[in-house]
């Protein structure tokens, strides 16, 4: 056991564990990516197999919100990237407030994109749910995928807030002793990154292509 009591059994000395860690999280995101893989997988065809309703259904989105909920998530990568070095650097105070700062900037993006369905709701474009929907079912079958998908990403942003809020708490009642514990940070870092990745490829390929 190190000094700092952060190497936990079975491992003999941090760097192994490090390398455990770093292992452990980038095969759970393989698996992720999977899943989204499917999915654009399934928009790609779709927009190959029919490339005017893919066209009619993408001009309906509302562009500025999506455009503005991507620089929020990336203002958000920017904080977490920040936390992360802060945490490197053994400085509680700073970690704690990028951390707060990165939470902050997901319920942004998470209120503006309940905004964003609330007027697709409106509009009828939402299948299944309220007024009927006004569009040819090809057209309806591309917001079909949309709401899966950004559904999907906005569950997993919604974990990220969670535990980012989590390990800013811990940290400011220092229960996270940094830097002992960074590779806990950095973990949280390549989550959060990740997700971010997923939205920049949504927001293309729903409201731009």
């Amino acid at each position: 056991m190190s000094r700092s009591g952060a190497v936990a059994e079975p491992f003999t000395d941090e760097a192994q564990q490090h390398e455990a860690a770093t292992l452990g999280l980038w095969l759970f995101i393989a698996s992720e990516l999977m899943l989204f893989g499917a999915i654009f997988l399934g928009l790609a065809v779709y927009r190959l197999a029919d490339p005017a309703a893919a066209t009619i259904a993408s001009d309906h989105l509302h562009l500025w919100l999506g455009g503005v909920n991507t620089a929020v998530l990336l203002t958000s990568s920017l904080a977490m990237a920040l936390a992360v070095l802060a945490a490197r650097a053994g400085r509680p105070r700073p970690t704690t407030l990028w951390l707060l700062a990165t939470a902050a900037l997901g319920l942004m993006f998470l209120v503006l994109k309940a905004y964003e369905y609330r007027l697709e709701y409106l509009e009828g474009l939402m299948p299944g749910v309220g007024p009927p929907f006004p569009l040819d079912r090809p057209v309806e079958l591309f917001f079909n995928l949309y709401f899966v998908s950004t559904g999907l990403h906005a569950a997993h942003l919604t974990l990220g807030i969670a535990a980012v809020g989590l390990f800013a708490w811990r940290t400011a009642r220092r229960r996270l002793p940094l830097p002992e514990h960074a590779t806990r940070m950095e973990g949280l870092g390549i989550y959060w990154h990740f997700v971010d990745v997923v939205w920049l490829f949504l927001y293309p390929t729903l409201y731009l292509i």
